[in-house]
């Protein structure tokens, strides 16, 4: 077992990175460490003198991001004395949706490894997006359009945060079937929700009227929209003048139970974000010139939060 308490995290990151080529999923590695919990108010970093020993000080949150870095899962550390503990990585396994090649149906609906990811039981995403739903006033828009709603996790929320959510009007779009079924399921006594199966991109053909506010989460993004022409679409068309809009990109991945901070293209072996930051900055400099007060906010999940500043 590696003994890293006296150890600079480059050399720890390596050492590690090369231990874990011969490994396979679900197979662990163990190492030493000076117990974090044994100093507060201490940068990574700081030399600690022990006994006239000399040791390296990291925190817990290093560990856990260094864990995701390597594409492991930290399990519990276990305590080895007051001043060291024994740290854990699990290696990851491929059990990701992104993986998949499959009908778009199948790659998101009630069957697929999509549908076991809980966005609201994950702090990432959470905190965030009830930040955006507090900042646009949530109570106040009465009228509210969510695009890709699968399963309804944020009306889920929507719900719990309302403080007169029976006089809310939500309707919730998405083109995978047996995710609006169990949306439907989910909400079947909510008079006020309407859940659609149709495709975004023909969304003029549902003849839906003007929201106070639009919502929409890790789905513009999608390779079948045409992204820039569709946003415009729906400020000019389904959002009404003093309105609002949540818009949400991931910017992790989710692998085998654990959401993984940082976006990922296609024929990359490593984190690369040129797409995101594209789409993000034309949101908000397009929505800037339709005159909406624009934040951006967030980490695992990136919102883009608009409302406008005109007046009907």
């Amino acid at each position: 077992m590696y003994n890293f308490s006296q150890t600079p995290l480059y050399d720890i990151e390596l050492i590690l990175s090369q231990e874990l080529q011969n490994k396979k999923a679900k197979e662990c590695i163990s190492f030493v460490v000076l117990n974090p919990d044994m100093a507060s108010s201490t940068y990574n970093g700081t030399i600690v003198t022990l006994n006239s020993l000399k040791y390296i000080y990291h925190g817990y949150k290093t560990w856990m991001d260094l864990a995701h870095i390597l594409q492991c899962k930290m399990l519990t550390p276990k305590l080895q004395d007051d001043y060291f503990v024994t740290i854990k990585y699990e290696k990851l396994g491929e059990d990701s949706f992104h993986a998949i090649n499959a009908h778009k149906e199948e790659k998101y609906g009630t069957n697929s490894i999509f549908s076991q990811i809980h966005k609201n039981e994950e702090a990432g995403f959470l905190h965030y997006f009830m930040q955006a739903l507090h900042n646009v006033k949530i109570d106040s828009r009465i009228k509210i359009l969510n695009l890709g709603i699968n399963s309804g996790d944020e009306f889920e929320l929507i719900e719990k945060i309302s403080e007169n959510f029976n006089t809310l009007e939500l309707t919730g779009v998405d083109y995978c079937a047996s995710a609006i079924s169990l949306a439907k399921e989910k909400f079947k006594n909510r008079t006020n929700i309407t859940l659609l199966e149709a495709d975004i991109n023909r969304l003029n053909e549902l003849n839906l009227e003007k929201f106070d506010l639009i919502i929409s989460i890790g789905t513009l993004q999608s390779s079948n929209l045409e992204y820039n022409r569709l946003l415009m679409s729906l400020v000019q068309n389904q959002l009404k003048k003093n309105g609002a809009m949540i818009l949400g990109w991931p910017n992790c991945r989710w692998i085998d139970g654990e959401m993984v901070y940082g976006a990922k293209m296609k024929n990359y072996t490593f984190n690369e974000m040129s797409n995101l930051y594209k789409d993000i900055n034309f949101a908000k400099k397009y929505l800037q010139q339709k005159k909406f007060r624009v934040t951006i906010t967030g980490k695992d999940y990136i919102f883009v939060t608009a409302t406008s500043i005109r007046k009907e």
